[in-house]
């Protein structure tokens, strides 16, 4: 009797694995994006996913009353397209803020923003298309011929790839290549912003405005881990970034127009103008430094529940 003990105590022991192996090959039922990972509403995430939706909305009311220009499917489309690079670079945004805040549960919403950067995307080449009458052959043909459209066309293939490779079950299955792929936003990003840049011409302030917080962002990527933890790190990236902007801004007008570069640099030397693209990416970026100088202080201090979790060992090294 006691050797079919044995036996039937293996048989369980091995149908209970048989069960949760079938359990973990089962398809696990989507959550709403306004829900978090235990399936509860989060205030939180259903405030970005609003934000996230609200400038498609605002675009949809100024088409329906008529009130974006005198050509509306031209002027949604280069809205639309403008949100799309400010996604790009908000998702970007996510990990080097839950790093320099301790703030965790922004990494949250990493995907619902990366999402919406591919969403605007396709609505930005859907809402040309319509501008082109529908027809598709002059749309690839233009895609084609044209630098700028060419390059934004290969973004948008880019941020489609990471889209639908955004889902846990593709991580499990890419394994360490998830990873890799994913690098590609980085890339994407500057395929986004000189997308940005030729379809501004001349205009390019908010372009240069971008890519100056874009080399912040990059910037505090390449920083070794014990270095972001100095006081001192975001304020120089902060001067590097503005000089950096200024520089670009220099480097477009000398190749791309005929406007003097160093008229445009001489007012980066002066505020009788007003505040230049790079003096306000070296504003929001100072701004940005004192803001995490400030909440670590705090945090030392007790003085602010729910930053200072631990970041998974993925993001941390990022």
């Amino acid at each position: 009797m006691s050797g079919g003990a044995v036996p039937s105590a293996a048989n369980g022991a091995d149908g209970d694995e048989r069960a949760m192996a079938a359990a973990s090959r089962r398809p696990r039922r989507k959550r709403a994006p306004w829900r978090d990972r235990q399936g509860r509403f989060s205030w939180f995430k259903t405030a970005v996913l609003a934000g996230c939706v609200a400038p498609g909305v605002l675009v949809a009311f100024w088409l329906a009353t008529n009130d974006i220009g005198s050509r509306p499917i031209k002027g949604a489309l280069l809205w639309i397209g403008l949100w799309t690079v400010r996604f790009v670079m908000i998702a970007l945004a996510i990990t080097p803020a839950a790093q320099a805040f301790g703030w965790p549960k922004l990494l949250q919403v990493r995907r619902m923003v990366g999402v919406t950067a591919c969403a605007y995307a396709l609505a930005h080449i859907t809402l040309y298309a319509v501008d082109q009458n529908l027809r598709l052959g002059t749309v690839a043909g233009e895609i084609v011929h044209r630098f700028y459209l060419a390059i934004g066309f290969v973004a948008l293939l880019g941020l489609v790839a990471l889209a639908v490779t955004s889902t846990d079950a593709a991580v499990r299955r890419m394994g360490r290549g998830w990873k890799r792929l994913h690098r590609l936003a980085y890339p994407i990003g500057v395929l986004a912003l000189l997308h940005y840049f030729i379809q501004s011409k001349a205009n390019v302030g908010e372009a240069v405005f971008l890519a100056g917080l874009f080399v912040w962002l990059m910037a505090w990527r390449a920083l070794p881990p014990g270095w972001r933890d100095r006081l001192a790190a975001p304020a120089a990236l902060a001067v590097l970034a503005a000089a950096a902007s200024a520089g670009l801004e220099f480097a477009w007008y000398a190749i791309a127009t005929g406007i003097d570069p160093w008229r445009v640099l001489a007012a980066n030397e002066t505020l009788r103008f007003g505040l230049r693209p790079a003096h306000w990416v070296g504003v929001v970026t100072l701004g940005i430094a004192l803001a995490i100088g400030g909440t670590r202080l705090l945090r030392r201090r007790g003085g602010m529940r729910g930053f200072g979790g631990a970041l998974p060992a993925s993001a941390a090294r990022e």
